[in-house]
């Protein structure tokens, strides 16, 4: 079944905000197996949400909009689905009294403007909104069913995954399976290369590539006659990827390169400190992002070369031999980290975040990076491209990469 995704709102025209409703729905539709035909914008104007609206309706079977069901004026989504279906507005009465109770649990008087909240079209199907107050409601035209959902993220993630995913399955037959694997350490040209030819070889998938930060993923969609052929389709393409791949794939579906270095850490048993320079504290930060007191020790911001000796015994030898910014350093740090707190790894990064103090033998970018661990010091290193905090962000995720692979055995 192809469905159309509406966002509603002048902001996102505006560029206020973010339109990640749209990006979230996408990425949860084509897990459900449901094609994604066309994603559009509009503003909180009469006339063309109408036009819109109606298009899209009449044009395919299932349409999914976000947005306009606030208690202001410019919220004009119930009204507009009721004059194109024809019936009017009709309190609805539970509606009204989930928004009494919400409200007066938070210590908010009820307003009359409330009341346009729980105001639907005749003969919708209310969607509670177990969140916040604006209703959502579904409804049928002709061939069409269409579903309106809030446009604050976290009520239409919660209203989708509670109440629209159970009608999907009635309402459409999945036949498509998708396997995301993430990956590091390679361009998508060179991924591409290696699975060149792997919907050749499996015949009903079909492979695309996102860059996202420092990782680039790998999504194999897979169509067939049923789910479960889907499925089997898509796994079996996924495991020949697998091995074209090697450990470049450090996960796959919801997992972050945080979370797969973390497991791997935790498979050895192994505690963890960090010896951080160019990053300034955020590897230590994503680190703990999640519960890690049973892994993770501490750490230490060593900015300036007097911290780097001073706290953890970079030698002065060194640092005026290689500069602050090379491999010899970065696996003195390493090793400084993993004395300091008495642990069993230590990582360290040091480079230049930019966007100054690069050079002609060193660039802006440049990052060396070190992981200390029982069998040694392992020591790597890259130019990043982009902003200072995109340098950042790509040198943590290195490290944490490196991290996972020295974990699972591979250095």
């Amino acid at each position: 079944m192809d469905v159309a995704l509406l966002s509603i709102g002048t902001e996102l025209l505006h560029g206020e905000i973010a339109n990640t409703n749209a990006q979230w729905l996408g990425q949860r539709l084509t897990q459900l197996g449901i094609h994604v035909a066309v994603v559009e914008t509009v503003g909180d104007d009469r006339p063309v949400l109408t036009e819109t609206l109606s298009r899209l309706a009449a044009r395919y079977p299932l349409v999914i909009a976000t947005g306009g069901l606030g208690p202001t004026t410019d919220d004009l989504t119930a009204e507009v689905v009721a004059e194109i279906a024809g019936v009017p507005l009709v309190l609805d009465l539970d509606a009204f009294a989930a928004i009494a109770r919400k409200l007066a649990a938070l210590g908010r008087e009820l307003r009359p403007s409330h009341e346009k909240q729980a105001r639907l079209p005749k003969y919708s199907e209310p969607l509670p909104n177990t969140v916040g107050t604006a209703a959502g409601f579904s409804i049928e035209h002709g061939q069409n069913v269409s579903f309106f959902l809030p446009g604050v993220p976290r009520e239409m993630t919660a209203m989708f995954d509670q109440f629209v995913v159970p009608r999907l399955d009635v309402l459409a037959r999945p036949d498509t399976h998708v396997i995301v694997l993430h990956t590091h350490g390679a361009p998508e040209s060179e991924l591409g290369e290696l699975l060149v030819d792997l919907e050749r070889a499996h015949a009903g998938v079909t492979v695309g590539y996102r860059l996202t930060g420092a990782t680039v993923d790998v999504k194999l969609i897979a169509r067939a006659a049923d789910r479960l052929a889907a499925r089997n389709l898509a796994e079996a393409a996924a495991s020949e990827a697998r091995d074209r791949l090697g450990e470049r794939v450090f996960a796959e579906g919801d997992d972050s390169i945080v979370e797969a270095a973390v497991r791997a850490l935790r498979a050895r048993g192994w505690t963890l400190a960090v010896a951080e320079s160019c990053t300034g504290g955020l590897l230590a930060q994503q680190l703990t992002r999640m519960p890690a007191s049973d892994y993770f020790i501490g750490g230490t911001v060593a900015y300036a070369n007097s911290a780097k000796t001073r706290v953890l015994g970079v030698s002065e030898d060194t640092l005026r031999g290689h500069g602050a910014v090379s491999g010899e350093v970065a696996a003195e740090l390493a090793e400084g980290a993993r004395r300091a707190f008495a642990c069993d790894v230590a990582l360290a990064i040091t480079g230049i975040a930019g966007p100054t103090g690069g050079s002609s033998d060193k660039p802006v970018g440049l990052c060396h990076w070190a992981c200390a661990h029982p069998g040694g010091t392992v020591v790597e290193q890259q130019v990043f491209r982009g902003t200072r905090t995109q340098v950042q962000e790509r040198a943590a995720h290195a490290v944490l990469d490196l991290l996972r692979r020295v974990c699972a055995g591979d250095r």
